[in-house]
Parts: C-alpha cells; structure tokens; sequence
C-alpha cells in the first residue's frame, strides 16, 4: 500500500461475528475500537508508511483477540468448575442415597465412609456429562 497516497479507510467485511462472540461488552468496545482506529491513522499517515501501519494494526486487532480468547477461555475454566461444584452439592443434597455409608461405632470409620460416600457422589453426580455437552456452546471458535 505504499504509494498510495488516496487510502484513507479500511472496511473489514464479516468481522461483526468475529467481535460479537466476546463475553464482555467492554472487550467488544474495545476490539471495535481498534479495529476502527485505522481510519483515524491512515489519512494522517505518509504514503510510504501505510503499509507499515496496516501491518502494525492487523498484528494489534489479532494479538488483542487473542488476550480475550484466552481470558474468554479462563473464564469458561472457572464457571465451568463452579457449575460442577453445584451439581455435586444437588447431588450431596438428595435424601435416601446413603448406600455407601456404613454404620459403624468408631467416629472415624464413619468419617471416612462419608468421605467415601461425598467422593462417590461427586464422580456419579453426571457433571461432567453436563459440562461436556455445555462447554460447546460457551467455547469461542
């Protein structure tokens, strides 16, 4: 693009889903934003420097996707363990499931049988036949 000395703008076609997957509205602001600021650049810009400047900004708009697919992906991380967390304690919460507790005088046995019980509980909630079929909605592509 050197040379050119009429470029002035850059309209990206098909963006829009690229921006409007991000989970915040202040990461989509903020990608717009950059995305946009080329027209703002490129008319003050010399000829011998567009290309230079296009290839600045390209790298910037990708390398800021990036950072938020990563926290997009972070935060998925995060809820995702929260979500599992909840269908245990549904699980822990439901009554007459006490199979795996046995009654026995000494208060550690049963400590550990409880132990047991709130493990086996936990691996049989179903989470992560949950999460698996969850996370492919929330995931960005």
């Amino acid at each position: 693009f050197d040379g050119c000395n009429n470029l002035t703008t850059v309209d990206l076609v098909g963006v829009e889903g690229m921006y409007n997957t991000l989970l915040l509205e202040s990461w989509r602001d903020d990608i717009y934003h950059e995305i946009d600021s080329i027209n703002y650049l490129l008319p003050n810009t010399h000829a011998d420097r567009k290309t230079d400047l296009i290839c600045i900004w390209i790298r910037s708009v990708l390398d800021k996707m990036e950072h938020y697919k990563a926290e997009h992906n972070r935060l998925l991380k995060e809820h995702m363990v929260q979500l599992e967390l909840a269908i245990w304690k549904v699980k822990l919460d439901q009554k007459g499931d006490n199979k795996s507790t046995l009654q026995v005088h000494s208060t550690e046995r049963v400590k550990i049988d409880e132990g047991n019980a709130r493990e086996e509980k936990r691996i049989m909630s179903g989470a992560d036949i949950i999460i698996k079929n969850v996370i492919p909605f929330l995931k960005m592509g």
